[in-house]
């Protein structure tokens, strides 16, 4: 079962780090040796990992975008085995016509999501599910700055008229109660402020469970990450056109 701290009514958008790669990073209790990892881990960007049909062009299909860093991307799983790999089956067993596209890369902050909201919104995107956060808090910055680019992202996406969904995650002890009631805080207050799902704990039934976490501690295995899709399965399901 997940330790209490991982127990929290807030939103989710975990990041730890950002994309696929071969080796998981371990992180320290130690803070500092903490925000030294997320930077290693920041160095191993890659591409989104969902594979696309050959021909995009011809998937007519409404998009569902999955905005975030290596908790999106699939840090350490397999190609195929991240939760938008695992959500993209789900949406499809249940009759749901939707294109999942993962658009996580590992290390990004909410600074680098923003510098990707134009991409994400060039993809017309019927849903999009934002996860970040995580490797803000893991370096220490200042919540300000997380909740503005946050504020940001969402502040961007909502013209657009795609529906959007919040999911988030906490801290370790650590970095101490003010500062992690703070960071969780920021979910909650920019939900309500945009009007948006929010998703409490991206890692719900998964933290903390043998099998369903890497090493690290930090990024779910294919086993999480097939838990981590029905979770937000949940999550946009009141999004979705209904299956015809």
């Amino acid at each position: 079962m997940p330790s209490p701290w991982f127990s929290f009514i807030l939103v989710a958008a975990m990041g730890a780090s950002g994309c696929r790669a071969n080796n998981a990073t371990s992180l320290s209790r130690d803070p500092s040796s903490n925000r030294a990892s997320v930077q290693d881990q920041a160095a191993k960007t890659s591409q989104p990992t969902t594979p696309e049909p050959a021909s995009p062009a011809a998937d007519t299909r409404p998009i569902l975008v999955c905005f975030g860093d290596s908790l999106t991307a699939g840090f350490g799983a397999d190609v195929g085995e991240s939760y938008p790999d695992f959500l993209q089956g789900d949406l499809d067993a249940r009759g749901f016509r939707y294109r999942v596209v993962n658009e996580g890369i590992s290390g990004n902050t909410t600074k680098d999501g923003l510098d990707r909201v134009g991409h994400v919104l060039s993809l017309h995107p019927a849903v999009v599910v934002v996860e970040f956060g995580g490797n803000d808090g893991l370096r220490g910055l200042r919540i300000e700055d997380t909740r503005s680019n946050l504020d940001a992202i969402l502040a961007r996406l909502k013209p657009s008229g795609a529906r959007i969904a919040l999911a988030g995650i906490t801290l370790p002890p650590d970095y101490g109660p003010d500062y992690i009631r703070q960071f969780q805080a920021t979910y909650a207050v920019l939900a309500k402020k945009y009007s948006v799902p929010l998703l409490p704990f991206l890692l719900q039934g998964v933290f903390g469970v043998d099998g369903m976490m890497q090493p690290d501690r930090t990024h779910a295995t294919a086993r999480g990450n097939a838990v981590v899709a029905r979770n937000v399965l949940q999550l946009v399901t009141p999004l979705l056109r209904k299956p015809s």
